[in-house]
C-alpha cells in the first residue's frame, strides 16, 4: 500500500505543481505549519542514531489508551488548537470551533475551507507508537504523545489522505504529493527520536530515501 515513485517519471512528473505545497514552507501546508521540525541534516542525524528493531506486538493497544483530544484552556482542546494554527484567517465561536477559514493539505496539496473536511492526523500514529516503544510508556506520556503540540506530531490534512495513510509507516504509506516528502520524513523521524522510539530495518530506508528529496 501507498504511493511509491514510479521508476519511469521524469523529473518533470516530480516537480510540484501551482497546486501543490511547497517543501520549503512557504505554502501554508508546508514546515511553516509544524513546529519543532527539524533541517535536513539533523533529521539525518537523528535518523542515524534511532534505534532499529522489529515491531513489537499490537497485544494491548486500543486508541484509548492515549487519551486525545486533551482540553488546552480557553474552551479549545487539542484539534482547534491545531486547526488555528495550521489555517490562515481561521475565526472561532465562541466553543473554540474553526467555524471559518482556509488550509492546505500537506499530503495531497488540497485547499480546504471547511475545518470537517480535515481530520488531524499523528505523524507518528498510536498504533505504530505502540509498536515501537510506547506499549511501556505510563498513561500520562501516551497522552502527552497524542497531544503533542511541541514537536511536529499533529497536522491538520484531508480526512481521505489521512483514513488512506491509518497506521502505516513510511515504509508503507508515503504523501501522494512527493514535494512534501523533504518535510513528511523530517516530521516522522524528529517525532520518533524525540520519544525515542524504534524503527524498523524498511522504515529507516525509506526515511533515507524521502530525506534525499531534501537536497544537501
Amino acid at each position: 500500500m501507498g504511493c511509491s515513485p514510479s521508476d519511469t517519471s521524469s523529473p518533470e512528473q516530480d516537480k510540484p505543481s501551482a497546486d501543490e505545497p511547497s517543501a520549503d514552507g512557504k505554502n501554508p501546508g508546508g514546515e511553516g505549519r509544524l513546529p519543532g521540525l527539524p533541517t535536513a541534516a539533523k533529521a539525518r542525524q537523528q535518523l542515524d542514531e534511532l534505534e532499529v528493531a522489529a515491531h513489537r506486538s499490537m497485544s494491548g493497544y486500543s486508541r484509548e489508551r492515549f487519551p486525545h483530544w486533551s482540553a488546552q484552556g480557553d474552551s479549545c482542546d487539542t484539534r482547534e488548537k491545531v486547526l488555528a494554527r495550521s489555517g490562515t484567517d481561521v475565526e472561532r465561536d465562541e466553543e473554540c470551533r474553526a467555524v471559518s477559514g482556509r488550509w492546505t493539505s500537506l499530503y495531497d496539496g488540497k485547499k480546504v475551507g471547511d475545518a470537517s473536511e480535515l481530520d488531524i492526523d499523528h505523524m507518528v500514529p498510536l498504533a505504530n507508537a505502540w509498536r515501537s516503544g510506547a506499549d511501556k510508556w505510563p498513561q500520562k506520556k501516551r497522552e502527552a504523545f497524542a497531544n503533542d503540540l511541541t514537536h511536529p506530531q499533529l497536522l491538520a490534512v484531508t480526512a481521505s489522505t489521512n483514513r488512506t495513510k491509518g497506521d502505516q509507516g513510511p515504509e508503507e504509506w508515503q504523501p501522494p504529493v512527493k514535494a512534501t516528502w523533504c518535510v513528511y520524513a523530517r516530521a516522522w523521524t524528529s517525532v520518533k527520536a524525540t520519544y525515542q522510539l524504534t524503527v524498523t530495518r524498511a522504515e529507516k530506508n525509506e526515511l533515507d530515501e524521502m530525506l534525499a528529496t531534501c537536497g544537501r
